[in-house]
């Protein structure tokens, strides 16, 4: 069997610079976000405790290709990948169009894991678009998965509860982001990260983009700059602003 992680390239959000309310991206690394790590972590205890093929799925520009290589040293065995400098700010159902034509190109398919959103816009569509391509069952807010044979039971985590839930495979399933703890890879996993087999694959997106962001501006903040010296202070400027 076969267990797919998809994973988005985001620019490391530590780097990012802020400048005029719009974020600086030049020469920004690229990595892949914390809770899609989550996921791929997920994926790896999957693995070991079934004996199965760990494949990651993502959409990217040409360095992707680099950067797949940290999904590959912390546990994946191989990457399949759709790389276009055009597809470096595609929005969420576009995305998910392409990576349902690169998983159908998989056989055998069991569990494909999605992180419950992405390092950067967050929108949380993609799995559940993906899931509606291909025509499969998705659980989501999963903090809990085990697999057993052909069923999965899973726990997903709701406002005022927990559902536990079994379901045949294949699913779709979005993982919460403290679902585990990933993994650092060694220095071995990370050598032998390169020689893991990568498959670039050439896709079409069908269909025109059904969104378009038209500014990406940081919320603006206006300090008061109000002066205390005491404790007592303190508290009366909060009672002031009616925030006690």
């Amino acid at each position: 069997m076969n267990i797919v992680v998809a994973m988005k390239q985001i620019p490391d959000l530590q780097q990012i610079r802020i400048r005029n309310r719009k974020p600086i991206l030049d020469d920004v690394a690229l990595t892949f976000g914390n809770i899609d790590k989550n996921a791929l972590e997920a994926g790896v205890q999957l693995k070991e405790a079934t004996d199965s093929n760990l494949i990651v799925v993502s959409v990217g520009n040409e360095a992707l290709e680099d950067t797949i290589k940290e999904a590959l040293a912390a546990g994946a065995d191989e990457a399949y990948l759709v790389l276009d400098d055009d597809l470096d700010n595609i929005e969420s159902s576009a995305s998910a169009r392409l990576i349902a034509k690169a998983i159908s190109e998989i056989d055998d398919v069991g569990i494909i894991l999605f992180g419950e959103g992405s390092g950067d816009n967050y929108s949380g569509q993609v799995g559940s678009r993906v899931a509606a391509l291909l025509g499969l069952p998705q659980i989501g807010y999963v903090q809990y998965i085990n697999l057993n044979g052909n069923k999965a039971t899973l726990i997903r985590s709701l406002e005022d509860c927990e559902e536990v839930l079994e379901a045949e495979l294949p699913i779709v399933v979005s993982v919460m982001a403290d679902i585990n703890e990933p993994r650092i890879p060694s220095v071995t996993q990370i050598l032998k990260a390169g020689k893991k087999p990568k498959e670039i694959l050439e896709l079409d997106i069908a269909g025109d983009s059904m969104l378009e962001t038209i500014s990406n501006l940081a919320p603006e903040m206006q300090r008061k700059q109000i002066q205390v010296k005491t404790v007592d202070e303190l508290v009366q400027v909060i009672k002031a602003e009616g925030l006690i």
